[in-house]
Parts: C-alpha cells; sequence; structure tokens
C-alpha cells in the first residue's frame, strides 16, 4: 500500500546496488570498455600538469635548453592527448547513455510484467498515479544513474590515487594535510546525502500523488461539472500542488547546503596549498615548477571531489528511483501458478466451491464460511441478493482473481488451483456493468477477444452480439476510434462491444456480472437479446438486480452474509415467500 507520509527508506544503498548491478550484465563489455575510455580522459587529464611543470622547471633552471622544438613536441603530444579524449569521451557520452537507456527499458518491461502479475488486492490499495509514476519518472534518472555512477567513481578513483602519488613525490607533508581535508568533507557531506536523499523520496511520492490527483479529478469531470464541484477541486488541487511545492523547497534547501559546504571545503584547500606552498617555497622545500604542477593537480583533485559531490544529487535521484522500482518488484505475487499446475483443456463447465471460506486480504472482513455449492455443465444459475452479500466475490473466486482462504473451488473435478491461470482464465468470458474499452478503435476492442482472429470472426462476432449494424453506422465503421474508456459510445453501445468480445473469445464459461443495470429501457432489451445468444451452450453465472432479466434461469439464488439462503427457480422462489418474493413484489411497485 502506498503511503504518502513514508520517506524513509527501508533499504540500504547496498542493498539497492545489489538488485540494480545484475541489469549491467547483458551490457558487461560496453561497461569495461566506457570504464577503459573513462581511464584515457583521466590520463589525457592528468598528464597537462606534468607538461607544465617540466617547461617550467625548464624554462628556470636552464632556459637555454627550452627550446621552440621542445615546446612544439610537448604541444603535439598534448594534442594528440587531447584527440584521445575527445573519441573516448563520444563514446562515453554516446554509447554510455544508449547503455543506461536500455537498462531503463529493461527496468521499466520488468516493472510492468511484474504489475501484470499483481492481484487486485495491490490495485484496490495502490493509486494509479503512484504506479505511473514509478515505472516512467522514476526511471527516468536510472538512465543519467546507470551510465554515469560507474564512470563518476572509477575516474574518481584513479585521479585520486594517480594525484596522491605524485604529490606525495612533489611534497609529501603538504599532500598529507590536503588529504586529512578530505575525509571530514566527505563525511559532512554524506550527512546532508542522506537528507536530500530522504527529499527527494518524499518528492517522488508527492508527485505520484500529484498525478493521482489529476487522474481522478480529469476522469471524472463529468461528475465535477454535474456537482458544480471545479472550486473544491482546485482546491484539492492547489492543497497536494502547495505540499509539493514545500518539499521542493526542501530539497532545494539541502541541494545548497550541499554546493556550499563544497565550496567552503574547495576554498580551505586552495588556502592551504596558498599558504603552505607559499612558506615551502621561501624555504627552498619545492621549486616554483612544482608548485605550478601542485596547484594544478589541486585544482584536479578538487574538481574530482566535486563532480563526485555534485554527481551526488544524481545519484540520489537514481538511488531513489532503484528504491521505487524494487518496492514493486517486492510487492508480493498472491496469484500465481502452482508447481504441478496443468492447462485447462475441454472444459464441460461442471462448477463446485466446496466449503469455500474468503476475506479481503487487505481488510479481512469475512465473505463467506463454508460456503458450499455445484452448478452443473450448461446450467444457467442467477444470483440475487443485498449489495454487500458477495455475488461479485463470488464470480471473482472462480478465475483466481483472488484465492479461497480456506476450502476449494473445483472445475470438471480438478481444483483450479491446479490449473495454469492463464489457460483457466481464458476458458471463462465475463460482462460487466461498468464496461471498460481500451483507447483505440471499434474493431481493435473487439479482437481483443482473442489473439489472431480474422476480420470476418471480428464482424461474426459483432454481429452475434447484435452490434453490428450501429457499429457499420458510425462515421468510420469498425475503425472508428471510441476515445479514452469509450467515451465516445453510448452505455448500450459499450456493452454490445464488450459482448461481442466474449462472443470472439468463445469461452463454455460466462459470468455476466450485472451487464444490464446501468442501461436504458431500450438499450437493455438489445443487449438482454445478445446475452440470451451468448449463454446458449455455456455455463452461466449472471448477477442481477433487474429480475426481469433472469427469471428464465434453470436455478436462482439468493446470497446474503449468511450465505445462500434460498435456491429454485422463479416459481418456486415466489410460492416460497421469501427474500426473493420481497425483491420480486418490491421491484413491480417500483414499475
Amino acid at each position: 500500500m502506498e503511503k504518502q507520509t513514508e520517506a524513509v527508506s527501508k533499504y540500504s544503498a547496498g542493498e539497492l546496488l545489489g538488485r540494480f548491478l545484475p541489469y549491467y550484465r547483458k551490457y558487461w563489455k560496453i561497461v569495461v570498455i566506457d570504464l577503459f575510455c573513462a581511464g584515457l580522459t583521466t590520463i589525457c587529464e592528468m598528464v597537462l600538469p606534468m607538461i607544465m611543470r617540466y617547461i617550467t622547471n625548464t624554462g628556470i633552471n636552464d632556459l637555454a635548453a627550452l627550446s621552440v622544438h621542445v615546446v612544439l613536441r610537448m604541444s603535439a603530444l598534448y594534442l594528440v592527448l587531447r584527440i584521445i579524449d575527445a573519441m573516448a569521451n563520444f563514446y562515453m557520452a554516446y554509447t554510455g547513455h544508449v547503455m543506461g537507456t536500455r537498462m531503463e527499458t529493461d527496468m521499466r518491461r520488468d516493472a510492468y510484467a511484474h504489475l501484470q502479475r499483481l492481484s487486485d488486492t495491490y490495485y484496490n490499495n495502490t493509486k494509479v498515479g503512484q504506479i505511473m509514476g514509478r515505472i516512467t519518472n522514476d526511471l527516468f534518472d536510472v538512465t543519467e544513474f546507470s551510465h554515469h555512477c560507474p564512470e563518476e567513481f572509477f575516474i574518481a578513483g584513479i585521479k585520486a590515487v594517480i594525484s596522491f602519488i605524485i604529490l606525495s613525490g612533489i611534497n609529501f607533508w603538504l599532500t598529507l594535510i590536503i588529504f586529512a581535508i578530505v575525509p571530514v568533507m566527505v563525511i559532512v557531506c554524506t550527512i546532508i546525502n542522506l537528507r536530500l536523499r530522504a527529499a527527494f523520496r518524499k518528492q517522488r511520492i508527492q508527485i505520484g500523488e500529484l498525478n493521482a490527483r489529476i487522474e481522478d479529478s480529469l476522469l471524472g469531470q463529468k461528475v465535477v461539472k454535474a456537482f458544480t464541484n471545479e472550486e473544491k477541486e482546485k482546491e484539492k488541487f492547489e492543497a497536494d500542488n502547495q505540499k509539493f511545492f514545500l518539499i521542493k523547497k526542501e530539497t532545494y534547501k539541502f541541494m545548497a547546503a550541499f554546493g556550499t559546504t563544497t565550496r567552503a571545503f574547495d576554498g580551505l584547500m586552495y588556502l592551504v596549498v596558498v599558504a603552505a606552498g607559499g612558506i615551502f617555497m621561501i624555504k627552498e622545500l619545492i621549486s616554483p615548477g612544482d608548485l605550478v604542477a601542485y596547484v594544478m593537480y589541486v585544482s584536479t583533485l578538487i574538481a574530482t571531489i566535486r563532480r563526485i559531490i555534485e554527481f551526488a544529487e544524481q545519484f540520489q535521484r537514481g538511488m531513489t528511483g532503484i528504491e521505487r522500482f524494487v518496492e514493486i518488484m517486492d510487492s508480493d505475487v498472491e496469484i500465481f501458478d502452482e508447481a504441478d499446475a496443468v492447462p485447462c483443456e475441454n472444459v464441460k463447465g461442471d462448477i463446485s466451491f466446496r466449503n469455500v471460506s474468503f476475506a479481503y486480504p487487505d481488510d479481512h472482513n469475512i465473505v463467506f464460511r463454508d460456503l458450499n455449492l455445484d452448478i452443473h455443465a450448461g446450467e444457467k444459475i442467477a444470483i440475487v441478493g443485498p449489495s454487500g452479500g458477495g455475488k461479485t466475490t463470488l464470480c471473482n473466486l472462480i478465475p483466481r482473481f483472488y484465492n479461497v482462504d480456506q476450502g476449494e473451488i473445483v472445475l470438471d473435478g480438478k481444483n483450479v488451483r491446479q490449473y495454469t491461470i492463464k489457460s483457466l482464465r481464458q476458458k471463462i468470458g465475463m460482462v460487466q456493468q461498468d464496461v471498460y474499452l481500451f483507447s483505440g478503435t471499434v474493431y481493435e476492442n473487439i479482437a481483443y477477444g482473442r489473439e489472431n482472429a480474422t476480420k470476418e470472426e471480428v464482424m461474426e462476432a459483432a454481429e452475434r452480439a447484435g452490434a453490428h449494424e450501429f457499429i457499420e453506422a458510425l462515421k468510420d465503421g469498425y475503425d472508428t476510434y471510441v476515445g479514452e474508456r469509450g467515451v465516445k459510445l453510448s452505455g448500450g453501445q459499450k456493452q454490445r462491444i464488450s459482448i461481442a468480445r466474449v462472443f470472439l473469445k468463445n469461452p463454455p464459461i460466462l459470468i455476466l456480472d450485472e451487464a444490464t443495470s446501468a442501461l436504458d429501457n431500450e438499450s437493455e432489451f438489445q443487449v438482454a437479446r445478445s446475452l440470451q445468444e451468448l449463454a446458449k451452450g455455456r455455463t452461466t453465472i449472471t448477477i442481477a438486480h433487474r429480475l426481469s432479466s433472469i427469471r428464465n434461469s434453470d436455478r436462482i439464488l439468493v446470497l446474503t452474509e449468511k450465505g445462500i439462503v434460498e435456491e429454485g427457480s422463479h416459481e418456486q422462489l415466489l410460492a416460497y415467500q421469501g427474500i426473493y418474493y420481497h425483491f420480486y413484489m418490491t421491484a413491480n411497485e417500483l414499475k
């Protein structure tokens, strides 16, 4: 579950890097070449102070030895090094970034695949805006992190070692003073870094909340306008927007503290070089040429430290992105194939609930306790009852959208958990009240029912669903764009397209979850006729509030919080004069 206020990481940096490093495995050759190029650029940069040292000392000690030929030879050497540096830098900047993008793509693919395996419980408790933020924005920073992280630390390590060796050779005591400052600088900056990482985490969480708020408001914009609550939505958005501003403000405070700290330590190092170096030169403990080289190497060392510290912001962004990715990957997959699962084939449609008990994992409210029910192949069962009685839950347990807590659901004599999830769900067709159409064409939405269906099969499914006529009347026929969630179509049209989708799937088991309750009378009549055609020869379970649509069912079940309390045909239940009779009489009075 997403916790808005959670800003403390539950993963250490080592754990996150341990989860991230395997993504380098496919690209290890690129990493090796990239680090080789990084080493070349570093060596090219480190040679310049040695050239300046040689020229300066030669000019001071023996000016006659400093000929034009010597200067040109040094210049030619430096030119060659700069050409090598340019070529190596191009490889790092291009191929390195492409590698980072590939790793980001791999991680996003893995995250999306994992999200597809998560149960409804996860989606019931996690905002879509948060999920979108995790697999898009949060992984953007991983590209830069994956490319620059090994480079920056590799370069910094080379420069630190080479600088220490060369500077110690020039003047050991001055080097000791300089390097004594470095650990203090690292400790102070690490403390600020930890706070910066927490701020970045809060920022990522709030971005997700902001995305969720925008998505919720825009998708429900008709409701907002109908209740004239535009100002209320603006106020809620402004509250989230201001919270995001305050979090970013805090982030920039730590970034500013970070930058100020590094500049202060830079100044301290230069102060030591100027003061101590000047005194050592006066006492002839260091030559002018050596001091020039010393200053250049110290400048290189300081620039390296500053670059690593500045990289820390990018490092923390990347680590936050990795952490948010890992949180997705660590979300439990509750519904999975058992080790001995087999394909679900040649389904007849006999379904049995045997002592089934179930409570939703997130709130532990018990829905069923020791529920028993037998549905015969080809039988048309209708389920009625008060809201909250578990009608939809019962139907969702059959395709294993949730697992039962106790007991078992048996299909054709075998526990549904012994079938592979994909093959089980392929044998079940569902038509729900809340129809979901994907953004695309009418044709694409019907063809979603079965891969590789021909155009003729799609059109035949539409014919059988009673949808072909109105589809042909649309502006672009089957190529008509339906809009996001099918907003360009009426409720009846969307429902018939969803029925056509199930016709194309052609499953032996059919679940109709209040498929006509939200329609007007004319649309209900057309859809009901399509559903009757769809139900022929299939085991059919219908959930309905409108009792007129289930009168011809083979058996009607009345499901309440106490379980199945009544069972029989329409006529039998009316004669019993129980709950069903009360529902039926109430419905007639409301007509």
